[in-house]
């Protein structure tokens, strides 16, 4: 496996424009004795840099009352995205150990599956919109997943790898939903008997845990299939996320 290298986080700024204070207006004289009532008093001066609202002004502070602040718009709760596969469960039910190799039994699930290519520094974003993809595809074709994304990758190289993406469902769809992507199709997940290695922490540093199961294969004798299989059973989101949590099956010939 080739280093992923960490995307860059980027903040934003903003600023609000303040308005002059209006200055108070002075009371009219009081005219000669006479019932009449006392003239209208003259307007105040308008400000040079008027705050924005997108409501009528309001009437103006009383005799002695300060001026009242503008009250601030009202702002929305943030977003908490909920991940989509929060609730589904992973291909093994205990979870893993990241300082043990655990023996474990794959269950063939049916799955949708996507292939595709990418760079090693592009990995994290190339698997990311793969696995939205096929997500959204579902989605929209009403067909339920029922499991972790999972990347399988076929063939690797110095300058990147292939793989295969799929998101387990709870069946294959007969006949095919319309409106499917022509390059989306639906099969099984890897099975059979395989070592899960579990690594919690930021993608870009999985080759460690890649390291370790070499090293792991090599000290027993251990001959595996070519395809290592990755299951997320955190969102990927990008190579820093110290949250992910990511099972590698190593799967014996």
């Amino acid at each position: 496996m080739k280093t992923r290298l960490p995307t860059i986080a980027i903040g934003l700024a903003a600023s609000l424009a303040c308005g002059t204070p209006v200055p108070a207006q002075q009371p009219a004289p009081a005219p000669a004795p006479s019932p009449a009532a006392p003239p209208a008093g003259t307007p105040s001066p308008a400000q040079t840099t008027p705050l924005p609202t997108t409501t009528a002004p309001g009437p103006g502070p009383g005799t002695n009352q300060a001026p009242t602040p503008p009250a601030p718009e009202k702002a929305l709760p943030p977003a908490t995205p909920v991940p989509p596969t929060a609730g589904r469960p992973p291909l093994v039910a205990n979870p893993g150990d990241p300082s043990d190799v655990d023996e474990v039994t794959l269950p063939a699930k049916p799955t949708a599956i996507l292939a595709g290519k990418a760079t090693w520094d592009q990995a994290v974003p190339n698997l990311k919109d793969a696995i939205g993809k096929v997500e959204t595809a579902l989605a929209g074709a009403g067909v339920k997943a029922n499991g972790k994304p999972l990347a399988v990758f076929t063939r690797t190289d110095d300058d990147g790898f292939q793989y295969e993406v799929m998101v387990p469902v709870e069946t294959v769809p007969n006949p095919r939903p319309a409106g499917l992507p022509d390059d989306l199709r639906f099969g099984a997940t890897p099975s059979g008997k395989a070592l899960r290695f579990t690594h919690k922490g930021p993608y870009e540093g999985i080759d460690q845990t890649y390291e370790t199961v070499t090293a792991y294969l090599d000290a027993k004798g251990i001959i595996v299939q070519d395809a290592f299989v990755e299951e997320y059973l955190t969102p990927l989101t990008s190579p820093a996320d110290d949250a992910l949590e990511v099972n590698i099956y190593a799967l014996p010939k």
